[in-house]
Parts: C-alpha cells; structure tokens; sequence
C-alpha cells in the first residue's frame, strides 16, 4: 500500500454511512466476517471551545467523552483536502476524572458548546480481509439516525461501503454536531443537543 493511500500516524481517515439498523445489516456484517469488539453501548459525547469558537471556527476538535465508567479526551486537527473522505490529526488519551478534566478546562476559560449521545457498537474486519494498519466499523445509534462509521485506509473503506451497497456519492464526512444542526433546520426545530430525551 502506498504512503498516499495510508493513514499517518495519529491520523484519521474516516467516513460516515446512514443505514437503517435492519436485521440484513447484521447478517451483511456476519457475512462479511466481521468480528465484534465491544458490545453496544451508551456515550456520552461534550466538545469544549472558548468563548470566541476558535477551535470550531479553524476546524479543530477537543471533546470529552464518557463510555461506560471510562472518560476519554480527544483532540482533533482540522480536516485535511480530501474530495471523499475526512482525514484529520487525532490524539485521544483516558483521563482519571470528567470533573477534573472540566476544571481544567473552566480555568482555561473553555466551556461546553454541544454535547451528543449514541449507542456504539464496534467492529474489525475478519483476519483473511484486515487491511495493515487500523481498520474498524462503527455502528452508531443517535438521536438523528443511524450510522455506520467507517475508519481505516481509503482502499478499504472504499471496499466495504461497496459491499454494503454504498458508492462514494454516499460518502458523509460532517460531524454528528453538523448533522444535528442540518436535521434541526431542516425540520424547523430550534438546535439545543443531540441526546436522547429519556438521558
């Protein structure tokens, strides 16, 4: 695989596909050899930004997520060019405490802008279809739809959106954040965030 058609190091390369969670969904991805990696689960997702947006406004990430007992902090670099696929640096790290890390954050004079939520079910290719590299499939259950996630090389990516019957026209590569705002101006609905009304 050549250097262009694989992801650096802390780089992501990823699309989102919408899917309804239909029972052929869950044979497909037995049929393709998929293994489960963690159950479903819930998430809790919050980004932080400074009072002026300038991580949002230049395209950069810093989200605080909780998954079970377990809090992770992410950073993520603008979006690279890419015609189909959004490529962007990545750096995630477990943190000890939600709370701290937020005081931390306060006294940076960050605060929350948008919080979402989903069921996520992971996924990695069977061992005869692993490309090198990381390669996964996300299932995400939201309050807006549901997704299949796709993270790996472009090759790959390419490959299983085919096989579930995607082409590249069918390529998403807007955030939950975007696409929660484009389904709320959509449906004339005043945007709060994305969660599920019984959480």
């Amino acid at each position: 695989m050549s250097s262009a058609r694989a992801a650096k190091p802390g780089q992501e390369v990823e699309i989102k596909l919408k899917v309804e969670l239909a029972p052929e969904i869950w044979r497909r991805l037995r049929a393709l050899g998929f293994q489960r990696t963690s159950p479903r689960h819930f998430e809790s997702n919050h980004l932080f930004d400074f009072p002026d947006q300038r991580l949002g406004r230049s395209g950069r990430l810093l989200r605080l997520r909780r998954e079970g007992g377990r809090w992770v902090l992410t950073f993520k670099g603008p979006p690279a060019r890419s015609a189909n696929y959004k490529v962007r640096e990545e750096i995630e790290s477990p943190v000890a405490s939600g709370d701290d890390a937020r005081r931390i954050f306060e006294s940076l004079a960050l605060r929350e802008v948008f919080s979402y939520q989903k069921f996520r079910t992971t996924y990695v290719p069977g061992p005869h279809s692993r490309p090198r590299g990381h390669a996964e499939l996300t299932l995400d259950e939201t309050p807006i739809g549901n997704f299949i996630e796709l993270e790996g090389p472009r090759r790959w990516i390419d490959k299983v959106a085919r096989q579930f019957g995607y082409t590249r026209a069918d390529y998403i590569t807007a955030s939950y954040a975007v696409l929660y705002f484009e389904h709320c101006r959509k449906r004339g609905i005043r945007p709060t965030h994305m969660v599920f009304r019984k959480y």
